[in-house]
């Protein structure tokens, strides 16, 4: 399923504290320089219109969130949603998260790291552009720190067992831990609008869950 048109973001919303670049993470890694407080920080990879950010940011006000989007509009509408609900312990960058991983995020800093519904690129041959590359999972587990947990979530079955394969063969994670599907409270009670979307039509979504050991 592709992504649907945006509804137009309000350009009245002050968007200095939750929308980043990657000049503006702080170098070396820093945790307080970024969300004003030493707290547990779980990343996203792909934050689509921030649904989850939104949500965890709420509902965990004891750790800090920071999504990645490599899609600018995506990125600017998240962190509105951020903004509008004044989450002070959620962050939003537009940039591409293999080379954030790569290149900003030190070993052993996160809590978690989560990934739900990644672009399959569903043709044989563009199958190496997806974000979840043997490297990018290696990448995974050394950022992770000890007990950190790596969440992944689908609505394509091959993606899923090519991931899971790829998790056992190159990285020390301990899973696929399963996740059950929990009952919708309200029309927005879901990890994302694609996990709405996909139950919504009655199609099966993959989850699995990944801790880092100890």
């Amino acid at each position: 399923m592709g992504r649907r048109a945006l509804k137009r973001i309000n350009a009245d919303v002050d968007l200095l504290t939750h929308f980043k670049v990657p000049a503006d993470l702080p170098t070396p890694w820093d945790p307080v320089a970024l969300f004003g407080r030493d707290a547990p920080v779980e990343v996203e990879v792909g934050s689509g219109k921030g649904l989850f950010l939104s949500a965890a940011a709420a509902n965990q006000p004891e750790n800090d969130f920071l999504g990645i989007e490599i899609s600018y509009r995506y990125a600017r509408y998240a962190a509105t949603r951020l903004a509008q609900r004044g989450l002070a312990n959620g962050r939003m960058i537009h940039g591409d998260a293999m080379e954030l991983f790569a290149r900003y995020i030190p070993t052993a800093v996160l809590a978690g790291v989560h990934t739900y519904f990644p672009d399959p690129w569903w043709k044989a041959r563009h199958k190496k552009r997806r974000v979840l590359s043997e490297s990018f999972l290696k990448d995974v587990e050394r950022v992770l720190r000890p007990g950190g947990t790596f969440h992944f979530w689908t609505d394509v079955e091959e993606y899923f067992e090519t991931t899971l394969e790829a998790i056992a063969r190159v990285t020390r994670l301990v899973g696929p831990q399963t996740v059950s599907e929990k009952p919708a409270e309200h029309d927005l009670d879901y990890r994302t609008h694609f996990e709405r979307r996909t139950r919504l039509s009655g199609l099966p979504v993959y989850r699995a869950e990944f801790l880092k050991p100890v």
